[in-house]
């Protein structure tokens, strides 16, 4: 009972022997209006629950709220404070919309608050707020956070909408699946503890994430739903054992006791099962039908109900039909059924859990880096940029860094979807979150907490599970229409048999109501796409658009940009054209000694490709900026550059066999001496190795390639004739890019466009849909609906792969949704189908709609 609704109570002495006076004047303490208030207290409740949260009224202090013109009878100062609150923000619509009541407040608004100034300390927010904004904009933070006491798709709505009326509120973006918010604001307008006292006014709770929690609270969920089953199938177990002597006697070899009293056991153990097992059932029903709609349960609800209420009246009466065994066998299937569905819907999420569990919670830093060799252990949180950490074989990489000592492979399987480990030496990128394999690394930090790349895979995860894909919402709304359409023919078979034998009117009523299978309509899709975003995921393209997978599926038109999607972006050796008496090799290291302490991406390449050769002593090295270098080299004059810096060393025109080399779209730099041409090498960027392969499956699918590029058409065209691509575009600008783009649009082709994600950023948000390449800290800002994290083009193929498939499952899942309630609720109408077999029947039908789905992670791996 709540402090707050108690009456105050007589003192001991007036007890004792109060006289008629005092009385008297504690009455005259009664104002008339409290009286009034007492009045409308006692009109308003007529025994209901609390209008916010469902709990038993008491009696006592009234406590009354007016929502939408009609005082509403609250049960305590918690649920008064947080409905006043929903009314003052202009969100009565929450009561209107929610599905589900949540819970009660615990605790006092002011206790919950009293804490929360902890919050706005910026060593607490560290591991869960990070600072997103840039110039004008320096201030803004955004944190994640756990909601608790989400109960329904309306709580949802009623933080997002009353958080986003706040002062200062940037962004708020809810997940439902997983009760994950993410809250962006501006710190100079409001602080984190005013946002969670908001939450906290209108009934929730929130936290800082913590992987750890969110699993606790699946780890409840399925503990409550295993229970429900158990129960259910114990006593479906137990009734079936007083049910079947029963189907067996012939007539007259069971006595009328006998059986009497074999119901009224059957009506004993069929009460757990609908008391508490069948609970979600009414309660949904219960609540639909508050809100006057219609949902899933209403039917389920009505047809248990109703089988079970009957059952009892005959057993009342002594005569009649009981189906407590068809009652009891029917909540125990679908609970079964529900139960592996919300499995898999933890299990689509699973991936966003397990990344988010990914970065260690302590690191070993060494503060006295290269002279101090051992470190200290710290938390993770507490690294910064420039810090050195020391990970030792087996240990997790705490942030993003480079590799300053060691060689050794990382294992980033659940970051980018390669199996296969990554081989890691000094100066290699390395992302928090990777598993070191082999020998200790020591690694200097470049970003941490919710800078890294694993918190922006995160990140653009969450965003795609906000978001409801079109062909969910036409699932669902058809799902409700269904849910109409078999009510109405509830009733048609119930007169229809009123008048032909109403003896069979009931079980066959039921079963209609039970055969049907709404839910696998609105399961055939949402399900297959979740379960079709993990196995992507684990593929190495991360879904960041609810879209993104149906669109996918559909596109029949790629288009590709080329320098950094088709080509690696690096520039590399390509050809080497000994020009005089020296080799290949002698040619090369001269050319790598040359640019030894050049950073020019030339230089880079040569050097990569002398790779350990031992290279000559090189004396007064000059350069000259955009033509080349020269310095002595045992005793000669070299230069080395472009081919006329080249030539005036010497003045001799090229050979005729070198003008062909000059005629390629690659950069062409040449070696010479004073005496005369040494060699010329062909520079340019390589494709990637998984190009060709790609380009080949989508146009074998039936689908059209388009190279779309800014670079010039020598370079396209090489690359092109090498893929075999058709549809070239060059010298394009990003606006030419887009504008093309467009075009291909109105002619009715559905694009995915495939770019590096910075410079190709209006053709991606034209396209229909759009996979950026996720190298470094392109990730962090990409708009793109796919992100193809390993920058391996056989895992776009696979995705695609994958994302068709799984259009072909929503498309079997829909079907048999169909077929099966075209021929399930004629065969029940005409009687055909008994109550425990609809029961078989639905749940059957919902877990092949989700065992159907499942498939998807294995397309993944094939």
């Amino acid at each position: 009972m709540c402090a707050h609704s108690v009456l105050r109570q007589p003192s001991p002495s007036m007890a004792a022997g109060g006289s008629y006076r005092r009385a008297r004047q504690l009455g005259r303490r009664v104002s008339l209006a409290r009286l009034g208030k007492l009045f409308l207290w006692a009109a308003v409740t007529k025994n209901e629950n609390c209008y916010h949260c469902g709990q038993p009224l008491t009696l006592g202090n009234p406590l009354l709220v007016r929502i939408d013109g009609e005082a509403r009878a609250m049960c305590c100062g918690g649920c008064q404070a947080v409905a006043q609150a929903i009314v003052d923000n202009g969100l009565v619509d929450y009561y209107r919309k929610r599905d589900a009541l949540p819970e009660a407040p615990r605790e006092a608004l002011p206790a919950i608050v009293e804490g929360l100034q902890l919050y706005d300390h910026a060593d607490f927010q560290k591991s869960f707020v990070r600072s997103v904004g840039e110039d004008q904009h320096a201030d803004q933070r955004e944190a994640s956070l756990i909601l608790e006491g989400i109960t329904c798709s309306a709580c949802i709505w009623l933080n997002e909408q009353h958080l986003a009326r706040l002062a200062g509120i940037v962004a708020v973006d809810i997940n439902y699946a997983t009760r994950r918010a993410r809250v962006r604001w501006d710190e100079r307008r409001i602080r984190l503890s005013e946002i969670l006292a908001a939450i906290a006014a209108i009934g929730y709770r929130a936290y800082p994430y913590d992987a750890e929690r969110s699993e606790q609270l699946a780890r409840s969920e399925r503990r409550n739903a295993l229970w429900r089953v158990f129960v259910a199938g114990f006593g479906m177990m137990q009734v079936m054992m007083y049910a079947v002597p029963v189907y067996l006697a012939g007539a007259g070899e069971m006595t009328a006791e006998a059986e009497q009293l074999m119901r009224w056991a059957s009506l004993v153990l069929t009460v757990p099962v609908i008391f508490y097992s069948a609970a979600p059932f009414f309660g949904g029903a219960w609540r639909d039908f508050r809100l006057r709609r219609v949902g899933m349960d209403v039917p389920v609800a009505l047809g248990i109900g109703a089988a079970f209420v009957a059952s009892v009246w005959a057993t009342l009466r002594g005569e009649g039909e009981v189906y407590f065994d068809s009652v009891t066998m029917f909540v125990f299937f679908l609970l079964g059924g529900r139960y592996l569905e919300m499995t898999a819907r933890q299990r689509a999420v699973s991936v966003t859990e397990a990344l988010a569990r990914l970065m260690p919670a302590l690191a070993t830093r060494v503060a006295g880096y290269p002279a101090q060799r051992e470190g200290e252990q710290v938390v993770a949180g507490d690294l910064r940029a420039g810090d050195i950490v020391l990970v030792r074989p087996g240990e997790t990489v705490p942030a993003d860094g480079c590799v300053r000592e060691g060689v050794s492979s990382t294992d980033e399987a659940l970051l980018t979807g390669e199996s296969a480990p990554v081989g890691k030496h000094p100066g290699d990128f390395v992302t928090g979150g990777a598993v070191n394999i082999e020998s200790p690394l020591f690694v200097e930090v470049t970003q941490v907490g919710e800078a890294t790349r694993l918190s922006a895979i995160v990140r653009l995860m969450e965003r795609a599970a906000v978001g409801k894909p079109r062909i969910v919402e036409l699932a669902d709304r058809a799902a409700s229409h269904f849910i109409i359409v078999l009510l109405v023919l509830a009733a048609l078979a119930a007169v229809i048999w009123w008048y032909r034998d109403p003896a069979q009117v009931l079980w066959i009523t039921v079963s209609v109501l039970v055969v049907s299978c709404p839910c696998a309509l609105s399961l055939a899709t949402p399900v297959a796409l979740a379960v079709a975003s993990g196995a992507m995921a684990r593929a190495g393209l991360l879904v960041t658009r609810s879209h993104a997978v149906e669109t996918l599926a559909r596109a029949n038109h790629f288009v590709f940009d080329k320098t950094g999607t088709l080509t690696s972006g690096r520039m590399k050796l390509l050809e080497v054209l000994p020009l005089g008496d020296a080799d290949r090799t002698t040619c090369l290291c001269l050319a790598a000694a040359l640019e030894q302490a050049s950073e020019h991406p030339i230089a880079a390449a040569l050097r990569e490709a002398a790779g350990d050769a031992v290279l000559p002593a090189v004396e007064s090295p000059s350069s000259l900026a955009g033509s080349g270098v020269s310095a002595v080299v045992a005793g000669r004059h070299l230069r080395l550059g472009r081919p006329d810096y080249a030539q005036a060393a010497h003045g001799r025109p090229l050979p005729a066999s070198a003008l062909p080399l000059l005629e390629r779209a690659d950069t062409v730099v040449a070696l010479s001496s004073d005496t005369g041409w040494i060699a010329l090498f062909r520079i340019g960027d390589e494709l990637r190795a998984q190009a060709a392969a790609l380009i080949a499956e989508l146009r074998s699918g039936g689908r059209q390639v388009t190279l779309l590029t800014g670079d010039t058409a020598p370079a396209a065209a090489r690359v092109a004739q090498t893929l075999a691509i058709d549809d070239v575009v060059a010298d394009a600008s990003p606006q030419a890019k887009h504008e093309h783009v467009r075009r291909l649009q109105a002619q009715g082709a559905v694009v995915a466009m495939v770019g590096d994600g910075v410079n190709d950023a209006p053709v991606l948000a034209q396209a229909q849909v759009s996979v950026a390449m996720g190298g470094g800290s392109q990730l962090a800002r990409t708009q793109a609906d796919l992100v193809l994290l390993s920058e391996n083009l056989a895992h776009l193929a696979r995705g695609v792969a994958v994302a068709r498939r799984s259009l072909r499952v929503i498309r079997q899942n829909l079907l048999w949704s169909l077929a099966y309630n075209l021929v399930a609720l004629p065969l029940a109408m005409a009687g055909q189908v008994t109550p425990w077999m609809a029961g078989i029947g639905m749940s059957a039908s919902s877990l092949l709609v989700v065992a159907n789905s499942l498939r998807l992670h294995q397309a993944a791996r094939t």
